[in-house]
């Protein structure tokens, strides 16, 4: 579940309108989270209905005939002389129509790009925060598979090989840069049901969605006049649908934590305006050897926050500390925000940043570890306006 892929419907007509850039005040004042997740026009694309098998390295590739898709990159680095640093840089595609125009111009196109950066300097106590988009054509932006690539300007996350791995990921704003090689870790992780992650209860109101939960990352890292050398792990998510959010779902909490005895844990809450979670909520244990295994809300998995932040913007609170707990698996964890202040506060709003676990892990072992956590729906606008 992924903020921006359903706020862009809405980004898309600042984007084209302004053709590139980050849109005026105005503009982003009128960008609603809830209004966009209520729903769009679904008619003449392809539709995520049953399981599938996926095709590597194919499905690492655009799928231009669903309506949204994103390429999710999020990790933690730690440079030689032991500063740490989270990073995030995401990919998101939208079709504007189910079908190109019928035209020879290298202008014209139906997809569009935005592209987000962040970088998490914990010693300093920054947060660092860039967007782009455009459109895709004319080699302003795009994506392609085998070998993959997807771009925005000289934003890439891409293969020199067609089997995929390594990948290069780069970015760079303001003093700011990520120049990261993600080598071949664990293998692809298919979320919900064998890759169909449902979001509602109608046919076709589901997403295909997949998960590098442990990726090798190296390189280099700048975060104001210091560039270091880093290494550390990274998260990749690539999903892909046509499809809305239920009504009544005003946001979600997010949270993939990488632990240190090798076990990943991605947990995905969606939240009525009442703060309840949606029957849909779900998480996926991964163990050391890759083996996974899906968890029910409330049964399986669940969490709840432990304190909250406010931010500075206009006072929304978002939740900040969580404890996750695994019933029957004597699992408890504690999860902390590396900073208070991660949020974006770009086009649209949401927090997404580091965090660092420590707590009861597996047969009841002490474990640590660190991962990213997002959070949707709490800026901006009352809960269920």
């Amino acid at each position: 579940m992924r903020p921006a892929a359903r706020t862009f419907v809405l980004l898309l007509l600042t984007v084209l309108g302004a053709c590139n850039g980050r849109g005026s005040d105005e503009d982003r004042a009128r960008l609603s989270l809830a209004k966009t997740l209520a729903g769009s026009d679904t008619a003449g694309y392809e539709r995520a209905l049953e399981p599938r098998a996926f095709s590597f390295p194919e499905d690492h590739g655009p799928h231009p005939t669903f309506r949204t898709e994103w390429w999710y990159v999020t990790g933690n680095v730690t440079s030689a002389d032991g500063r740490d640093f989270g990073f995030q840089l995401t990919f998101f595609r939208n079709a504007l129509a189910p079908h190109p125009p019928d035209t020879d111009s290298e202008w014209s196109t139906n997809q569009a790009y935005m592209a987000h950066f962040t970088i998490t300097d914990v010693d300093r106590g920054t947060f660092h925060a860039y967007e782009r988009f455009d459109r895709g054509a004319a080699g302003l932006a795009g994506a392609r598979g085998t070998p993959l690539k997807v771009w925005l300007g000289d934003w890439s996350l891409q293969a020199a090989v067609p089997e995929t791995f390594p990948l290069r990921l780069d970015a760079e704003a303001d003093g700011a840069a990520i120049h990261l090689r993600l080598d071949r870790g664990k293998p692809p992780v298919p979320q919900g049901d064998d890759g169909l992650s449902r979001k509602g209860p109608t046919p076709g109101n589901a997403s295909y969605y997949y998960s590098y939960t442990r990726l090798p990352a190296s390189g280099t890292l700048a975060s104001g006049p210091d560039t270091a050398s880093v290494s550390g792990e990274a998260w990749l998510d690539r999903e892909w649908s046509t499809s809305a959010l239920p009504e009544g779902v005003v946001g979600w909490d997010w949270l993939a934590l990488q632990l240190d005895d090798g076990r990943d844990l991605t947990l995905y809450r969606l939240r009525h305006a009442d703060g309840s979670a949606d029957s849909l909520s779900a998480g996926t244990l991964v163990e050391p050897g890759g083996e996974h295994t899906t968890l029910g809300w409330g049964t399986g998995v669940d969490m709840s926050s432990t304190g909250s932040w406010t931010s500075p913007v206009d006072g929304a609170v978002y939740p900040a500390g969580w404890r996750v707990t695994l019933p029957g698996r004597a699992w408890d964890l504690t999860v902390e925000p590396r900073l208070a202040d991660q949020e974006l506060d770009l086009s649209f709003r949401y927090w997404e940043g580091a965090v660092a676990v420590r707590g009861t892990g597996a047969a009841g072992a002490r474990v640590e570890g660190r991962g990213y956590v997002e959070l949707t729906g709490y800026a901006g606008e009352a809960p269920g306006r």
